[in-house]
C-alpha cells in the first residue's frame, strides 16, 4: 500500500479546514499540505450556504449570546467575545481579499442589517436592556434601538406589514452586519490552495482508521469511495475538522484528551422562499427570542440569503432529532459513538434532557401549516405556497463530563488536541464557520507553539492587525480596524 508523507492532513473539505490550511500556507509555503474529503466536492456538509444561517454570527442580533442571570440582569460577556472574534475573522478576509487569495468581496459576503425583533411588555423590557448595556461598549456602540412603528416599518417593511398600532414591539438594528455565503468563502479559499505545489485534495475519500507511530507522527488511512482502493498518509500533525464526523474520527486516534466526549446530534430544516417580489421587500436578517425548551440554535430567524449569487429568504430553523452526525452520514452514528469512556456522561444527558428530545421529535412532525404559522410571527402576510421545505445541515453538540464526573450538553465549539499537539479535532458547532479564523488562530497557538516563536507571530500579524491584542479592550485599536475592514468588505452602506 503506498504511503504519502506530509506535513500537515486535513480531515475534512468545510471552512475550518480551508481556514487553517490557508493559514498554514502563508505562515509556511513551504509546507506540504493534504486536505481529504469524503464527498465528491469541497464545502458541502455543514459550510454549505443552505446548511447554515451565513449570519456572520457577531452577537448583533442573536439573543441567546446575551442570557439573563437569576436576578434578571443581560450578561454581555459573551456576545462581546464572539463579536471581537468574528472581528478576527473579517480581518483575515480582508487580508487574503487584497492578496487575490479571495476574490471581490461580493463574492461571498454582502452587507445585510443585523435586526433583533421582540414583542411583549416583558421581551421589550429584555431587549431595551441589552441594548443599553451592548450600545455602552465600543464594540456594539453603532447598535439602534426603537419601539417606534414607523422607524420599525422602515428597518423591516415585510415584517411590520399589517400589524396594530398598540402592539408591544421593539428592534434593535446594527446596519453594516452581513450575510456570509459560507459555501463560496470555502471554495475560493480552496482553489487558491489549488495553485499551489505543495497542497493535494483528495475527493471522495475517507479515514478509516489514525495510527500514531512512536516518532509522533500519524500513519492515517484513507479509502476511496469510488474505487474501494486504500492509500497511506504519514502526516506530522493531523486537523479534524469534519463537522459532526469529527467526533468518531477523534475517538478513532484513541488519544487520552478525547476519553469522555460524546455527541448529540441535531437536525434543522429552513423554511425558504425564492419569489422575487417577496425577496424584494425584506432586507436584514431579524432574529427573535427561542421558544421555550428550544436548543439555542433553534433561534427563529427571518433571513436575507444570498447564496451563489441568488437572493432568497430562509426563516427557521425548525429543529429535529437525528441519530446521524452528518447530512450523509448514517443512522448508526450516534450508536457507534458510544464508549464505555463516554456512556455515563451520555446517559446522564439523556436523562436530564428528555424536554429536549421531546421537543425536537415534535419539530419534525410540525405540518407545512404549523410551520408557516411560525413563520407568520416574524411576517404576518406569509403566503404558504411561496414557501418551500429545506433541509439545513447536521450540528452535534457536545457532551461531556461535568465537575461532578456527570455528563453535561454543551452548545459551543470545543477545541481538543493532543497533549504533544500533533492532532487537533473541533467539536460542536455554534457560532461556528463565524469565528473559522479565530478557533483556527487557537489552533496554531496549542499545536505549533514552537514555530510562534521563530517569525508566525510577526506573519499572524500582517494577516490579522489586531492578534495578539484584546478588541474588547481595545477601543482605538477597533475603531481603526473596523473602519478598514468594512471598507475593504463593501459591508458599510
Amino acid at each position: 500500500m503506498a504511503t504519502n508523507t506530509v506535513d500537515v492532513l486535513l480531515v475534512g473539505g468545510g471552512v475550518m479546514s480551508a481556514t487553517l490550511g490557508t493559514l498554514l500556507s502563508k505562515l509556511n509555503p513551504s509546507l506540504r499540505l493534504t486536505m481529504v474529503e469524503r464527498l465528491d466536492h469541497v464545502a458541502h456538509e455543514s459550510t454549505d450556504g443552505w446548511n447554515n444561517a451565513g449570519t456572520g454570527h457577531a452577537g448583533y442580533c442573536e439573543l441567546n449570546y446575551t442570557p439573563q442571570n437569576a436576578a434578571g440582569e443581560v450578561e454581555i460577556n459573551r456576545a462581546l467575545a464572539i463579536n471581537a472574534n468574528f472581528e478576527v475573522s473579517l480581518q483575515l478576509w480582508t487580508a487574503l481579499t487584497a492578496s487575490g487569495d479571495l476574490p471581490a468581496p461580493q463574492n461571498f459576503i454582502n452587507p445585510t442589517p443585523h435586526i433583533s425583533f421582540v414583542w411583549g411588555e416583558s421581551n421589550v423590557a429584555f431587549l431595551r436592556q441589552r441594548w443599553e448595556k451592548l450600545s455602552a461598549h465600543h464594540l456594539f456602540a453603532d447598535m439602534e434601538y426603537s419601539e417606534d412603528h414607523d422607524t420599525l416599518r422602515e428597518w423591516m417593511p415585510l415584517v411590520m406589514a399589517g400589524r396594530g398600532a398598540d402592539e408591544k414591539l421593539a428592534a434593535t438594528r446594527i446596519r453594516y452586519g452581513s450575510d456570509v455565503d459560507f459555501g463560496s468563502l470555502t471554495r475560493h479559499l480552496v482553489a487558491s490552495l489549488q495553485q499551489r505545489d505543495q497542497f493535494e485534495l483528495l475527493l471522495s475519500h475517507e479515514v478509516s482508521d489514525l495510527e500514531q507511530q512512536r516518532n509522533g507522527r500519524w500513519l492515517v488511512t484513507l479509502k476511496d469511495r469510488r474505487s474501494g482502493q486504500s492509500k497511506v498518509v504519514n502526516a506530522g500533525f493531523v486537523f479534524l475538522g469534519a463537522g459532526g464526523g469529527a467526533l468518531p474520527l477523534l475517538q478513532k486516534s484513541g488519544i487520552p484528551e478525547s476519553k469522555g466526549y460524546g455527541g448529540f446530534p441535531v437536525s434543522g430544516q429552513w423554511l425558504v422562499c425564492e419569489d422575487e417580489a417577496t425577496v424584494k421587500r425584506h432586507y436584514a436578517k431579524v432574529y427573535g427570542k427561542a421558544a421555550i425548551g428550544a436548543p439555542p440554535m433553534s433561534v427563529p430567524h427571518l433571513d436575507t440569503r444570498i447564496i451563489n449569487g441568488k437572493p432568497a429568504l430562509l426563516f427557521g430553523p425548525y429543529a429535529g432529532f437525528t441519530t446521524r452526525f452528518l447530512k450523509a452520514g448514517s443512522l448508526l452514528d450516534l450508536i457507534k459513538s458510544v464508549r464505555l469512556n463516554n456512556l455515563l456522561p451520555m446517559l446522564a444527558v439523556a436523562a436530564t434532557n428528555m424536554d429536549l428530545t421531546k421537543y425536537l421529535i415534535g419539530e419534525v412532525l410540525q405540518s407545512h401549516t404549523q410551520r408557516v404559522q411560525s413563520l407568520r410571527d416574524y411576517f404576518p402576510g406569509a403566503e404558504a405556497g411561496k414557501w418551500r421545505l429545506a433541509q439545513a445541515g447536521q450540528r452535534v453538540q457536545i457532551i461531556k463530563k461535568d465537575a461532578r464526573g456527570r455528563g453535561k450538553l454543551e452548545f459551543g465549539t470545543e477545541l481538543v488536541a493532543a497533549k504533544d499537539g500533533t492532532l487537533a479535532a473541533l467539536l460542536g458547532a455554534s457560532p461556528g464557520a463565524s469565528v473559522a479564523a479565530q478557533a483556527m488562530i487557537e489552533v496554531i497557538e496549542r499545536c505549533c507553539s514552537a514555530q510562534l516563536g521563530e517569525g508566525w507571530q510577526a506573519r499572524l500579524k500582517a494577516l490579522v492587525p489586531s492578534y495578539g491584542e484584546s478588541l474588547v479592550q481595545n477601543a482605538e485599536l477597533l475603531h481603526g480596524i473596523r473602519s478598514n475592514t468594512l471598507s475593504a468588505l463593501g459591508l458599510r452602506r
